[in-house]
C-alpha cells in the first residue's frame, strides 16, 4: 500500500468541526500521499476546510454530498478517505449509504478505522462489481513482515525525541509534523516516525501503525522504523509520533518510545483545560499535571525538554493564562505550536546537538 498516492475526498460523518476528525484535520493541514479535493460533511458544508480548521485558507471545500463535491471539484477522485475516529472504531450503519455511492462511482476507499470494511459483505459486493477496491490500513502486517525487538535502537547516532502527551485525541502528531518541518527548513535534517493511520495518509516515509500491531511486537516495529530512518536519511534528530498516554488506563502506553525506542529526550503535549481523559469522563482518573508526567517519564529514563499545548477550545486569554501558570511550574519551555510557532523548541534542539557534538 505504500505506492497508494493520488486524489481524494474525505468522509468525515458530519463530524469535521470536532476532535474526532482528527486524521481530516492532519490531511488538511498536509499530505504528500494524497492530493485533498474536499470534504463530505453536512454540517460544515459551505466552508473551505482550512478556514474553519485554523484559519487558514486552502482552497478545500466542504460540502454536504458526493454529487455536490463533484461539481464543485470538476473531477472525480481517485479515493474516497474515512476521516474522522469513532468510539470502538465501527463504521456507523449512517455512513453506510455515502461509502455504497463512492464504490458505485469506481472511488477506491481508503479506511483508517478498526473496522475493516473489506469484510462487510455489502462493500464487499459492491467492490467486486465496481473493480474497486478497499483498503483496511489498520490491518496488521503479515506475519513474516513483522520484527521483534532486537537492541539496534542503542546504535542509532541521531537524537531520538519522542512527542508524548498526557492524553490521547491532543495533536502529537501535528506537533511532531510541524516540528520535523521546522527543524528541516533550520537546516538540521530530521526524520519522523508515524505511528498511527493518518501519518501514513500523510506519506510520512518511516513508520507503523501502533494499534494495529500485535503486542509482541510493537517494540520491534518501532525499533525498525527508526532503524530504516536512519539508513535511508542519515537525519541528525528522528521525531517519534507518541500515541495515547501514560496513565490513559483505556489504553496506556509511551513507555516504548522512552524504553525500546532508547529515546533520548521527550516534549510532552498537554491541554490545560482538560481533567479527565477522552472518553473516560465518568471514570475516576484524572490527567495528570505535566510536572508531575515530567517526574514519571524521567523515572522510565528520559528528561523532558519542552512542554507543547494544545489549545483548542480557548480563548486568546486563556491560552495566555494557562501558559504562564504552566511555565511557573517548570523550568523548560512551555510552546503553543499554532500560535507560538516552533522556533524555541527548533533553537532548544541546536543547543542539544552541539552540546552532544
Amino acid at each position: 500500500m505504500q505506492a497508494l498516492r493520488g486524489t481524494a475526498c474525505i468522509i468525515t460523518g458530519d463530524l469535521y468541526n470536532t476532535i474526532n476528525a482528527k486524521t481530516a484535520h492532519g490531511l488538511v493541514r498536509e499530505s504528500q500521499r494524497f492530493q485533498i479535493l474536499g470534504i463530505i460533511d453536512t454540517v460544515s458544508a459551505g466552508k473551505d476546510a482550512g478556514d474553519l480548521l485554523d484559519g487558514h485558507h486552502r482552497d478545500i471545500p466542504i460540502e454536504s454530498t458526493l454529487d455536490h463535491l463533484l461539481n464543485k471539484c470538476g473531477k472525480t477522485p481517485e479515493y474516497a478517505i474515512i476521516g474522522m475516529a469513532t468510539k470502538g472504531g465501527y463504521l456507523p450503519e449512517s455512513l453506510y449509504p455515502i461509502i455504497e455511492e463512492v464504490l458505485g462511482r469506481g472511488i477506491d476507499v481508503i479506511n483508517g478505522l478498526h473496522q475493516p470494511l473489506s469484510e462487510i459483505q455489502i462493500f464487499k459486493d459492491l467492490s467486486e462489481k465496481n473493480q474497486v477496491h478497499i483498503y483496511d490500513i489498520r490491518k496488521s502486517k503479515p506475519f513474516n513482515e513483522l520484527h521483534f525487538w532486537q537492541g539496534k535502537t542503542k546504535d542509532v547516532p541521531a537524537l531520538k525525541i519522542a512527542v508524548l502527551g498526557t492524553d490521547c485525541g491532543l495533536g502529537k502528531r501535528t506537533t511532531a509534523k510541524l516540528l520535523t518541518n521546522a527543524l528541516n527548513m533550520a537546516g538540521i535534517k530530521t526524520g519522523m516516525i508515524y505511528t498511527g493511520q493518518t501519518g501514513w495518509m500523510q506519506g510520512i516515509q518511516h513508520g507503523f501503525i501502533f494499534d494495529a500491531t500485535p503486542n509482541d511486537f510493537i517494540p520491534g516495529e518501532l525499533e525498525h522504523a527508526i532503524v530504516s530512518c536512519y539508513e535511508d536519511l542519515k537525519p541528525e534528530v528522528i521525531l517519534m509520533e507518541g500515541q495515547a498516554s501514560l496513565r490513559n488506563p483505556g489504553g496506556p502506553c509511551g513507555s516504548e518510545f522512552i524504553i525500546s525506542a532508547t529515546a533520548n529526550a521527550v516534549i510532552l503535549q498537554h491541554h490545560p483545560a482538560r481533567t479527565h481523559f477522552t472518553h473516560l469522563e465518568n471514570y475516576p482518573a484524572f490527567i495528570p499535571d505535566p510536572a508531575d508526567e515530567i517526574k514519571l517519564i524521567q523515572h522510565l529514563g528520559a528528561p523532558t525538554w519542552a512542554v507543547t499545548l494544545n489549545t483548542s477550545g480557548l480563548s486568546p486569554e486563556e491560552i495566555s493564562k494557562n501558559k504562564s501558570r504552566i511555565a511557573a511550574s517548570l523550568d523548560i519551555p512551555v510552546v503553543c505550536p499554532l500560535e507560538d510557532g516552533l522556533v524555541e523548541i527548533v533553537e532548544l534542539i541546536k543547543t542539544k546537538l552541539i552540546s552532544k557534538i
